[in-house]
């Protein structure tokens, strides 16, 4: 779950992160006042849940009251990467000499939390990372001992030698571990931490990702999430407990298991058409959940068929069938649907599905994938 800069920087501030003066304002002429009680020049940075608003011209310096309220008509109500800004963040603006990396996450091919700074502030850390690896320094955090004051030290260490600033660097790191750690974290970011012209440290912007499979811990967390600019169907599976993001094909896919689901997707891929999901009822699945699963797939308007593949372990194969039957019963049916069952009650699950109008039963996932790409394409 992502949340937005300034929710972000309430935690920073909470956790002593020290971060720049800033409000949220909803229009132009409430960006103006705040520009106006600062009296000084302002940062105005739109507030959406991606990446790179810089390039995208959702950031803009402004020296004046006038030019912040030029700059808010410019972002408000506007379109960055495809999302509408209702809100920006109005920040003081700080005289920048130095920029930093800094941030926590998770490396899954090492299985470690890593913490990682680097001296290439300011810009993607992929993009520092594919271009110059060299300058991004890392810890591997021990699951058992966490993150000591000595290790943070030494990564500041790597920023700089002005032994005050690593002592400011190392207490941020520590900072944004204790967030990573204690909030079920899947990112903490900074980027940049900059050191200004006058000495001081200041977090530029604030980043945090938080784990929903750990969601149930944190309420507050949970409370920050902004609903209207998740995908309705994604927010709809979630509410049942079902496993689904929206993508851009028009075979729509529903899969017992993650693993068999990114394989039923690389089949769909493999046979030249393109998957409009991904979605796993999970490895007990009931014929209520089979039900809601083709609910929530026959609502994308971009499907053209519904390809099913069940393994039958703790899934039973006639209980899927019989969620599927329920489903279409109480709607019109107007997409083919192609099915494969294997494993436990296959056989009982195909004789319930045999006979029933846009229903193909298949034997392989291979045959089921191949039919799929047939039928969208014929």
């Amino acid at each position: 779950m992502k949340i937005y800069e300034f929710q972000a920087y309430e935690i920073f501030i909470k956790r002593g992160i020290p971060s720049p003066w800033g409000e949220v304002a909803k229009t132009s002429e409430e960006v103006k006042k705040i520009a106006e009680k600062l009296g000084r020049p302002v940062v105005v940075k739109a507030q959406v849940l991606v990446g790179g608003r810089g390039k995208a011209g959702g950031i803009k310096l402004a020296s004046t009251p006038e030019e912040a309220y030029q700059a808010a008509e410019r972002i408000l109500n506007s379109k960055l990467k495809g999302i509408l800004v209702k809100r920006v963040f109005v920040k003081e603006s700080v005289s920048i000499k130095e920029e930093y990396y800094l941030g926590v996450t998770v490396d899954r091919a090492q299985k470690r939390v890593v913490v990682m700074v680097s001296p290439a502030g300011g810009i993607d850390i992929e993009e520092v990372a594919r271009t110059n690896p060299e300058k991004i320094f890392k810890f591997y955090v021990h699951p058992l001992l966490g993150f000591k004051s000595h290790q943070a030290n030494e990564l500041a260490s790597a920023l700089t030698k002005d032994k005050n600033l690593v002592q400011g660097i190392a207490k941020i790191l520590s900072a944004l571990y204790r967030i990573f750690d204690e909030m079920d974290s899947s990112l903490v970011e900074v980027n940049p931490l900059v050191i200004t012209k006058e000495g001081s440290l200041f977090a530029l912007d604030a980043k945090i990702i938080f784990d929903d499979n750990a969601l149930y811990r944190h309420p507050e967390i949970s409370s920050l999430r902004d609903l209207e600019v998740e995908d309705p169907l994604e927010v709809r599976a979630k509410e049942v407990g079902i496993s689904y993001v929206r993508l851009e094909g028009n075979i729509g896919c529903i899969v017992n298991g993650a693993g068999l689901a990114m394989a039923t997707m690389d089949l769909v891929k493999h046979y030249g058409a393109e998957p409009a999901n991904f979605l796993d009822v999970g490895g007990g699945a009931s014929s209520q959940q089979v039900g809601k699963a083709l609910d929530i797939v026959l609502s994308d308007e971009q499907v053209r068929a519904v390809l099913v593949n069940i393994f039958g372990g703790i899934t039973r194969c006639d209980i899927v069938a019989e969620g599927l039957i329920q489903a279409l019963s109480k709607r019109e049916m107007n997409l083919p649907l192609i099915i494969r069952l294997t494993g436990t009650n296959e056989e009982e699950g195909r004789k319930k599905l045999r006979g029933i109008k846009g229903i193909f039963l298949a034997d392989t996932m291979n045959e089921a994938a191949k039919k799929a790409m047939e039928v969208v394409k014929s």
